[in-house]
């Protein structure tokens, strides 16, 4: 098995093979794009719940554990999906080219929720698209391109075209939704799929503590995720569910249903909220940065990122936007080194930590973001939860 990461189907495809062609047997709802992949995966989780069918959801990054990638109808399985990476694991060894983790996950995942009698799975790319695992399944029923930005460029290009050019590889023989949340060039590529974009007319109608209503082609709807790309992220999900023949009742009660931790994640202690939010790429903080919009009083920054990312860009949108701000390098092989972390807020008062936990004790702001990775939200979760 190989821990770090190859590209290519044929390794894939033949875990399948072996397992007897799962994909073949579930109804796939592949989901692409840079920022929101993850929001839209839940809200069409809830929305398949909601209309009474049976899901498996394969996604990536977890956030707080491992057995959140797999979930039958929203929840972790491990005593069904262990015994499928086993023999995935198992089947891989037997292999001149060894497929990677990440490629024994995916097959494991679809083997896994056909043995559970899932009738959908709702499949999450890991990177990019044409070539990513995920990519190997026979046949979809729809394709999901989400909000597509700069990111991987060492892998994926390094302009937004070329990095469409990557997720727009999952569209093969089957419908597909495009969310609007696309920048120009963005828009210009993908418009070669479709000339209807997701979100394309959507008002946002109020704000609450507990999440946003919101009203497309329409319908009124609420969301409990926070920040204005949400409301988009729904609608993209409201437009493929409504391929699927899902009408407007279900998908409504659906995303009422849908709630997802690390997403600009509220967590209120006494008269201090803590925001948790895995955004990790700069088009990735315009949620957290809508929500801080509508927050009074000092605000703190709890910031660590991995080395691939735009560390300098990240600082000059979140900079302006803190009273102060707490750096760290996080406890990752992948991480930034402090050092240029810190150079990279060089223009801003800062101070240097050596984790979330040490970062959290000293913020004094009525509101503290913990931001910069997915890979820093389980530890700062775990000092917030002691605080109760």
């Amino acid at each position: 098995m190989q821990s770090g990461s190859k590209y290519g189907l044929g390794r894939t495809r033949a875990l399948l093979d072996i397992f007897g062609c799962p994909d073949k047997k579930l109804k796939i709802v592949h989901i692409a794009g840079s920022n929101g992949k993850g929001s839209i995966a839940a809200y069409m989780t809830y929305i398949l719940i909601a209309s009474g069918h049976r899901v498996g959801t394969f996604t990536s990054p977890q956030v707080f554990s491992y057995n959140e990638k797999f979930l039958y109808n929203g929840k972790p399985a491990p005593e069904v999906t262990d015994y499928y990476l086993s023999e995935a694991y198992s089947a891989a060894l037997g292999m001149e080219d060894r497929p990677t983790a990440f490629e024994i996950e995916t097959a494991a995942a679809l083997a896994a929720f056909c043995a559970a009698g899932c009738e959908y799975a709702v499949w999450e790319c890991g990177l990019g698209g044409k070539d990513d695992a995920t990519n190997a399944v026979l046949s979809k029923e729809v394709a999901i391109i989400s909000s597509v930005s700069l990111e991987h460029t060492a892998v994926l290009g390094d302009t937004v075209e070329q990095i469409c050019g990557h997720k727009a590889g999952i569209i093969k023989n089957c419908p597909v939704v495009i969310s609007g949340l696309q920048c120009a060039e963005g828009r210009k590529f993908l418009s070669r799929y479709t000339d209807k974009f997701a979100g394309d007319g959507l008002k946002i109608l109020s704000h609450t503590d507990d999440g946003q209503f919101f009203s497309y082609k329409g319908s009124e709807y609420f969301i409990h995720l926070h920040g204005d790309a949400q409301c988009y992220n729904a609608a993209t999900a409201a437009d493929a569910a409504k391929i699927l023949g899902i009408g407007d009742c279900v998908i409504s009660a659906g995303l009422v249903l849908t709630k997802l931790q690390g997403r600009c994640q509220k967590i209120k202690r006494g008269d201090v909220t803590y925001i948790l939010d895995g955004a990790h790429n700069p088009a990735a903080f315009a949620p957290l940065l809508d929500v801080l919009a509508r927050t009074d009083g000092k605000k703190s920054l709890v910031f660590g990122c991995l080395s691939d990312k735009d560390a300098h860009k990240a600082a000059s949108i979140l900079g302006p936007v803190f009273d102060e701000i707490f750096i760290f390098s996080p406890d990752s092989y992948r991480a930034m080194d402090l050092k240029s972390i810190q150079s990279a807020f060089g223009g801003y008062p800062v101070r240097v930590c050596d984790g979330a936990t040490s970062a959290l004790s000293m913020c004094t702001g009525k509101t503290i973001a913990v931001c910069g990775s997915f890979t820093i939200l389980p530890e700062a979760l775990e000092w917030i939860e002691k605080r109760q």
